[in-house]
């Protein structure tokens, strides 16, 4: 437990950033499913939006990101066919739709922010090539489809 002076060193650092997303979907195979994320507490058009899945058994696989703001998407190999990231601005959601749907795509997909904004630039210095680097998002809650 903090004891009021390191509260008080806290207070200010602590921001709530949250991305939402909307609750479990279950299709059928063939079927389309429109995913959103509600992003808030940070200015969405700042960073790039990412989705990310994890089917059973199987690693994270990256689908892609949003250049929120531009609606500009950039997907990843395997998800560039019946993919589509989308956004809405003015209410800081973004979306992602898969068609075609098989036993594939069932999955938990997350939404997740960019740690660092659009516009921060190059790194003031390289890490070490020793140096293992975490993934660097900030994850959402999760989607499954079965």
């Amino acid at each position: 437990m903090l004891d009021n002076e390191q509260n008080d060193l806290l207070t200010g650092v602590w921001s709530e950033i949250k991305l939402e997303q909307s609750s479990s979907q279950v299709q059928t195979p063939g079927g389309t499913v429109k995913m959103s994320c509600i992003t808030s507490g940070f200015t969405m058009t700042s960073y790039y939006i990412h989705w990310i899945r994890q089917r059973p058994g199987h690693a994270l696989e990256w689908v892609g990101m949003m250049n929120a703001g531009s609606n500009s998407a950039i997907y990843g190999s395997s998800f560039q066919s019946r993919f589509t990231m989308t956004e809405d601005v003015p209410s800081s959601t973004q979306y992602l739709e898969v068609s075609s749907l098989t036993a594939g795509d069932s999955a938990v997909y997350f939404c997740a922010r960019h740690t660092v904004t659009k516009d921060s630039g190059a790194a003031a210095q390289k890490p070490p090539l020793t140096t293992k680097q975490c993934v660097p998002y900030t994850s959402g809650f999760s989607h499954k489809l079965q």
